[in-house]
């Protein structure tokens, strides 16, 4: 049997409507985890019901002992906000009148529940994790042969491109070779026949 605890603050200077804000973010949440967000909590509320939940961990450990219960298994089963007698008060204002305002004061109530974790054996986990590790290493050599084949179909084909381009570089300078060679036989042949004409 789940073993619950309990602990009560009652007429606290603070509205009901404020006390529950605070309430409703720590419900269902383990006590440790609890804690950290209250502490964390810019608000006087949260004050209050970390005060009240250590008061409760505290009752729950007295009653079973900390041989039968961790304070890590240890949840908040419920946190109850009730509304308190209100405080009358007046405020004096100008022209001889008076004005009234309301103090509103709450109850705290924090209920705890044991949720015991289930413990998975060993060889349970040892397995799961090793059928996750085969479901993962499928796809990925998959993937792998997928582009080991893609490379060597792209290997394949850039030598081709580059013969050719190649024989087209070779095709242009023999076709444009001999025309340069043409052309410097000539001038050389025209300056040899000026030279031969000044001489005489």
């Amino acid at each position: 049997m789940s073993v619950q605890a309990m602990a009560r603050l009652r007429y606290i200077s603070i509205p009901p409507r404020k006390m529950r804000l605070v309430a409703d973010m720590v419900k269902g949440l383990p006590v440790e985890k609890a804690l950290d967000i209250l502490n964390f909590t810019p608000r006087v509320a949260a004050e209050h019901i970390a005060k009240t939940l250590k008061s409760a961990t505290a009752n729950a450990l007295s009653q079973e002992g900390t041989a039968q219960l961790r304070p890590e298994d240890l949840h908040v089963k419920n946190i109850m906000v009730d509304a308190a007698p209100t405080m009358k008060r007046i405020r004096f204002r100008s022209m001889g009148r008076v004005y009234r305002y309301r103090k509103r004061h709450c109850h705290l109530t924090v209920i705890l529940e044991e949720v015991v974790q289930k413990k998975v054996p060993v060889a349970e986990v040892g397995d799961k994790a090793a059928d996750a590790d085969k479901a993962e290493v499928k796809p990925a050599t998959k993937k792998k042969a997928r582009k080991t084949a893609a490379r060597k179909t792209a290997k394949k084909k850039a030598p081709a491109k580059k013969k050719t381009a190649k024989k087209k570089a070779t095709r242009e300078k023999a076709a444009d070779g001999p025309k340069e060679k043409k052309k410097t036989s000539r001038k050389t042949a025209t300056k040899k026949r000026a030279s031969g004409k000044d001489k005489e």
